[in-house]
């Protein structure tokens, strides 16, 4: 069934799944009960600032991703997981964070860095409700879901004691509990296959949402970083964008179910995940033989250009799907 998941320039047609993938209604997603957030916005933050990125590259991250997450046929997609309503992205000024260029930064670092913006009032003015934060590593940084700070970051936070300080965050399921609906975070880093992923931290009381998204490209030494799929890595990062963003607002409290993992009532943090917990981006990734299937530049609605996208499951055609020019009708 897979013997045309490679052929080249073959796009999905509409309504239909990726060409060579087999329907798997049982990894359909279903609904928990938990936040969902129709009307995004969010917000690319440029780890190690002008010092790392090239404006080209900034240049066209923020429009790609902006144009990616408001085109309405991608959308009509998605709004499956909204009850076929209109959902809105909104892309805010990107800013460049200066004066920080880990090479490893872990999940403990990314969150310490939450903590340390909002607590230094630079998250102030944005709806914290309905807004991503994304942190985009600059190129050869490695990206870890570890929930401890980093060598780096622990030994700036000697140096300047003043800063916050975060607990670290409980550590997830075990491998034996992959039949749960709530997300499983396996210990890995960028150099083993990771991309990015999103996630939150509650600060006062009130939940900030953020997304870690790799330079992702060969390096040097002939390992990849990240998963580089287009050989523009700009590219890498809008598709992983697009994926975490995606997650983000139909999952945006995941980190929470994972925290509680041990508490049966923890599903209801959870909005739309599968019976094996795997979020809207997940399982095509997970199941793909050739990632360029499901890793594609498509034309946007209004033929103004085109955007690298990943798409996303579609519990419609019970697979991976790219553009469509209406929703699904509801089931």
């Amino acid at each position: 069934m897979h013997d045309n998941a490679g052929l080249p320039g073959r796009l999905p047609s509409f309504g239909e799944r990726v060409p060579g993938v087999q329907a798997t209604p049982a990894e359909d997603l279903r609904f928990r009960g938990g936040h969902t957030i129709a009307d995004l916005k969010f917000v690319n933050l440029y780890v190690g600032g002008d010092d790392c990125w090239s404006k080209s590259d900034i240049r066209q991250i923020d429009s790609a991703i902006a144009a990616a997450m408001a085109d309405r046929n991608l959308n009509n997609v998605m709004m499956q997981y909204f009850n076929n309503r209109p959902i809105t992205s909104v892309a805010l000024p990107s800013h460049p964070l200066t004066g920080y260029r880990p090479s490893t930064m872990t999940q403990g670092d990314v969150e310490r860095c939450v903590e340390y913006l909002y607590r230094r009032g630079f998250l102030q003015g944005y709806d914290l409700s309905a807004t991503v934060f994304n942190f985009l590593l600059p190129r050869g940084t490695v990206l870890t879901d570890d929930p401890q700070l980093s060598a780096t970051a622990m030994t700036q936070a000697a140096a300047q004691p003043g800063q916050p300080t975060l607990t670290a965050a409980v550590r997830a399921a075990d491998e034996d509990q992959k039949s749960s609906p709530v997300p499983h975070a396996d210990e890995s880093s960028s150099l083993m296959g990771l991309g990015g992923y999103h996630g939150s931290i509650h600060i006062d009381g009130r939940p900030v949402y953020y997304t870690a998204d790799v330079f992702s490209e060969r390096l040097e030494n002939g390992r990849f970083n990240g998963i580089p799929v287009f050989a523009d890595p700009w590219k890498n990062v809008v598709a992983t964008l697009y994926h975490e963003l995606n997650e983000a607002r139909t999952d945006p409290d995941v980190q929470d179910a994972i925290r509680h993992v041990g508490d049966p009532a923890a599903e209801r943090y959870l909005g739309w995940t599968s019976d094996r917990g795997e979020e809207c981006g997940d399982y095509p990734i997970d199941e793909s033989r050739d990632l360029s299937t499901i890793v594609r530049e498509v034309t946007l609605t209004d033929g103004s250009g085109k955007v690298p996208v990943q798409f996303q499951y579609s519990n419609a055609v019970h697979g991976p799907e790219g553009p469509i020019p209406e929703p699904h009708p509801l089931r």
